[in-house]
Formats: C-alpha cells, structure tokens, sequence
C-alpha cells in the first residue's frame, strides 16, 4: 500500500477513520461517509472526505482498492428496521463492488463479523459450521457470500475480515462520536474517568476478545497486500470478562468504581456471550500478529483522561 489511489467506505466512522489516516502516509485516500455514525473531525486533512452512501449510484469507485468499512453494526439497528439493515448491509455492499468492477479496481477487503461464531469459550477457526441467529449476522455472511460470487465469476481479490470486539477509547481516540455503540472498553473506561457507575448487561461473566484497532488497521493493509480473498478472523486470540475488564480499568485509574448489573435487553438465545479468535489462517497468509496486549491497550485507552 504506497502510491495507490484507496476508497474507504465508511471512512469517518471509527475504524474507518483509523485505516484513512494510516493510509493516507503513503495513498492517495478518499474517505466515503453519511455521517450516521461518523464524523470528518476523525479525518486528517490530507484525506479526501465524500459526504455520500453505500447506495449512491456516482461512488468514487475509480481506485485501486477499496476498503468496504460501512455498515449498521449492532443488533439493534438491524432489529428496529431489518429492510435498512438489508439494504445498508448487503445492497450497498454489492452496489459499491459492482461500481469498482466496472471502473476496474480488482481488490477489495470488506469488514465481516465474528458474531456468526456464536458462543464460544475456544478459540473460533474461519471454517468452523457458523449460524445466523439475528439480521445483523445474516447481513455480514450475506456480505461474504457475495464476495464468493464476485472473486469466483470475476476473478476480484475480496478478503472479509471477520473483526472481534475492536477499540481505541473516546477521549482522544474515534469512538466518541458512537456513543452507545461505542466498545465496551472505550465506554467503561469514560464512565469510570468521570465517576459513573458502568453499566453490565447480565452478571459480568461474558467475555470477549478485544483486539485494539490499530493491530486491526495493520490487518487491513496487510490483506490489500497480499490481494487476499476469502475470510480471515482479526483477533488476539485472548478473552476477558467484563467484570475483568472493570477491575483492569479501576486499577489504571486509581479508582474503586463498581459497576451496575441490568437484565440484558438482547434475548439469551441470540446474546453473544463468549467470544476469541483462531487467526492462525491470517498468520500464515500474511505473518500478521496481534501486537497490542490487553493490559497494554487498556493503559492506552485510560492514558487518555490522565
């Protein structure tokens, strides 16, 4: 990735932003938005910002590679409006490859989603059986379907990373402009700076991987390069519980904030309450390898109200 022309939709979203601004040391970058859960303030100025959707019919699809970040991210958009999230998803997932196809970009990596893996207190490899429990699983693996379609009838490189529970923090990183759909990480750690009492859904003990958006950004650039095609999990291949990362956040801080436990508004069956990465087929394919710990990302995310 040096002297190439990028577009990154959704790219004054969080990672999005993050994957601009790196790309933008050595490319020519142009960054997509409709600003429903991103900001130009997360761009540099020498990114290109287009205020626009998935769904436009006139994308700045004239590049070597595109980076296809945008999407509706969280259960409950998919829940409140399913058709949106079909559309968003999926319809603008095509409508942006088919646009690059035509003006002659071969490369695309696509953000996926280690949510399809379910529950799972081992480590998740990309060809273990996957279901689809709620519409936002079912428009990412619809996502990675497509991609099959287009790298097998035109022969495009279109590598799906399969992202698990990706952060940087608030106060000086990009997830301010999320809110509540911000990483838990970045939430707990603003509550906690600021005296409030983090919410938990459930009893704590759920776990996830979290995996710091820079290792994720590096990730991204690495499957450009390589012009991979099929899915790749990025993850550290570690998980902590909530109640762990509580603890983690209050001994950075100095603090003894104890968090509240709620009923959990997402029903048991579909809740994702265990999850970590197998990136061993990354590993190989690229020789990526996660290179921020979780203490260490967690003193970089409380760094920031100090």
């Amino acid at each position: 990735m040096n002297g190439k022309r990028v577009l990154v939709t959704g790219g004054a979203g969080f990672i999005g932003s993050n994957l601009a601004n790196h790309l933008a040391e050595e490319n020519d970058v142009i960054a997509l938005d409709d600003c429903y859960l991103g900001t130009p303030d997360n761009l540099d100025e020498s990114v290109e910002f287009v205020e626009g959707s998935v769904l436009d019919d006139d994308l700045p699809t004239d590049v070597d590679v595109v980076f296809h970040i945008a999407a509706l991210s969280s259960y409950a958009m998919h829940e409140d409006d399913p058709t949106r999230g079909a559309r968003v998803n999926v319809e603008g997932f095509v409508n942006t490859v088919d646009q690059a196809r035509q003006d002659g970009c071969d490369t695309v990596v696509y953000a996926s989603t280690s949510s399809i893996y379910g529950d799972r207190t081992e480590p998740s490899p990309e060809d273990m059986p996957v279901t689809v429990n709620t519409g936002y699983e079912a428009s990412k693996l619809a996502r990675e379907k497509y991609a099959e379609y287009f790298a097998n009838h035109y022969d495009m490189s279109m590598a799906g990373m399969r992202f698990f529970s990706v952060y940087q923090g608030m106060e000086d990183g990009a997830e301010q402009h999320k809110g509540e759909y911000a990483n838990l990480i970045a939430q707990f750690a603003d509550d906690i700076a600021n005296g409030r009492n983090p919410e938990i859904w459930g009893d704590g003990s759920q776990t996830r991987d979290f995996t710091h958006v820079d290792d994720i950004v590096r990730g991204l650039e690495l499957a450009a390069d390589h012009e991979l095609s099929g899915v790749y999990n990025l993850g550290t291949g570690e998980q902590y519980s909530f109640d762990t990362l509580v603890d983690r956040i209050n001994a950075e801080l100095g603090t003894d904030v104890e968090p509240v436990y709620e009923d959990n508004p997402i029903p048991e069956d579909v809740y994702v309450h265990d999850t970590m990465a197998d990136a061993t087929k990354m590993r190989e394919a690229t020789g990526w390898e996660p290179e921020i710990s979780f203490e260490e990302g967690v003193r970089r995310v409380c760094s920031q109200y100090r």
